[in-house]
């Protein structure tokens, strides 16, 4: 999945999320440093997420299409809380979706070796292809 069509997973999915209070994407809030991402508003507050992707291994960008392939969907997990920090919440509101593209989701900050405030999401997706999700 590349980075365009996710925006548009994500947006969908937060707009329908309970506590979720406004999603824009990052062009709408002023931000033209980062062509791809959504500032997403919760009780919380408001996340700045820049979302960067990585086509399949062998895949070049003239020619790929970015046709859904599905397999079993990652773990779905709990689903997002509004009082989440943002990367968990990130992480839950795409793992809940039980989205048959999704074949994982990967919190930064909980993997072995994270370094500090390195925080962000990584969706690898059944095609081959990841999104990764960094917090602005």
């Amino acid at each position: 999945m590349r980075p365009a069509r996710f925006t548009d997973l994500v947006t969908d999915l937060a707009k329908n999320t309970p506590g979720c209070t406004r999603v824009q994407t990052l062009a709408e809030v002023g931000d033209t440093k980062h062509p791809r991402g959504l500032a997403i508003t919760t009780s919380v507050g408001e996340t700045r997420w820049q979302f960067m992707g990585q086509l399949p291994d062998g895949a070049k960008h003239d020619g790929f299409t970015d046709q859904p392939v599905t397999g079993s969907p990652a773990p779905a997990g709990p689903a997002p809380q509004a009082t989440d920090a943002p990367e968990a919440w990130l992480a839950a509101l795409v793992s809940h979706a039980e989205s048959p593209e999704v074949a994982a989701v990967e919190r930064w900050s909980t993997r072995q070796g994270a370094r500090k405030g390195h925080v962000g999401v990584t969706v690898k997706f059944h095609d081959g292809s990841k999104v990764f999700a960094r917090k602005l």
